[in-house]
């Protein structure tokens, strides 16, 4: 049974990656999600704030409401921001690297085109194999328009890939007014992959103490859908590898990414959940299922049941969307 595949030009040995949270945080929890049998590993964050700690560093973008990152796991401006972290996430990848024999992927926070980028050289000096690139910016100012939105995004990314030569992936997210078209102009720039999709904080209003919260946003498998359907869209038009994030739990959630046409997952909060060992109940699920249903390999499949094999999948995606709403009754 063939599990290898690609992603970003490196070879993994099947398609799950262990994303960034705090499991990717400790040496020891990434060695047991190696022991596990994690294909490749997305590093912790580190933001840009992290870098540029001085206040007068921090870039002006942060107070426009970009408080969401790669772990959701918290409301930026409350915790304290020293260099010492951006040196010891140095120090970590460099110890991980002698260690792991998987791929080892960095993963950086941040919107502006500061001098929080040079870091980036930083990362491939420490041995990092990959960057994965996390650009979340909510615009709260209306009369910021979405081409200088967008910009933003195509900015940053062109200017860490004129520092490091490792491949880089975008972690996108699904609220441009194209999607496909991002997509497009990201790989065409030198993207090596998108990962799909970006899950920002909860946000909700707490009415006993009259104020805003933002907390943790746990995924499930119900949560796959905006990411199986734009991996199915994307499937062939570009050329950049496609990962599926954002529920990510089990083995069906697998094999779904796999024929949407993705490369690889991401999962995360199931192995919050579940513990690291969770991905070797996948792992056999995965080669159960597989067995079978008389699949030979991953790349067998890829694919399968993606848009690419609509001559107008716009045509399409509305067919099925009227046909559902037509067809439903209580």
């Amino acid at each position: 049974m063939k599990l290898d595949t690609t992603y970003m030009g490196l070879a993994l040995k099947n398609p799950i990656i262990a994303g960034a949270s705090p499991l990717t945080a400790s040496v020891d929890s990434i060695k047991r999600l190696e022991d596990a049998g994690a294909a490749a590993i997305v590093m912790h964050s580190i933001f840009e704030e992290q870098i540029n700690h001085e206040a007068h560093e921090i870039d002006h973008f942060l107070f426009k409401g970009s408080e969401s990152y790669a772990e959701a796991v918290g409301f930026f401006p409350e915790m304290e921001l020293s260099n010492l972290e951006s040196e010891h996430y140095l120090e970590e990848i460099s110890a991980l690297k002698k260690s792991l024999s998987i791929p080892l992927i960095a993963s950086l926070n941040g919107i502006s085109k500061g001098g929080w980028i040079n870091y980036a050289t930083k990362l491939q000096e420490a041995g990092a194999d990959g960057l994965e690139l996390n650009i979340t910016y909510i615009p709260a100012d209306i009369d910021l328009e979405g081409r200088i939105v967008e910009k933003l995004y195509l900015d940053a990314l062109e200017t860490v890939l004129s520092v490091v030569d490792i491949p880089i992936s975008i972690k996108m997210n699904a609220i441009f007014s194209s999607p496909a078209n991002m997509a497009k102009q990201f790989d065409q720039m030198g993207a090596k992959g998108l990962v799909l999709f970006d899950r920002p904080v909860h946000v909700d209003i707490d009415i006993e103490n009259l104020n805003a919260v933002q907390t943790i946003n746990p995924s499930t498998s119900h949560d796959m859908s905006e990411s199986l359907r734009w991996s199915a869209i994307l499937y062939k038009k570009i050329a950049a590898s496609l990962c599926v994030s954002t529920g990510v739990s089990s083995h069906e959630d697998v094999l779904k990414a796999m024929m949407s046409g993705a490369d690889t997952v991401q999962m995360v909060t199931a192995l919050m959940q579940h513990g690291e060992g969770h991905i070797t109940k996948v792992l056999k699920d995965l080669v159960a299922w597989m067995e079978e249903k008389e699949y030979i390999s991953i790349e067998q499949m890829k694919g399968s049941i993606s848009l690419n094999h609509s001559s107008n999948p716009a045509a399409f995606q509305r067919g099925n969307y009227m046909r559902i709403l037509t067809d439903y009754r209580y």
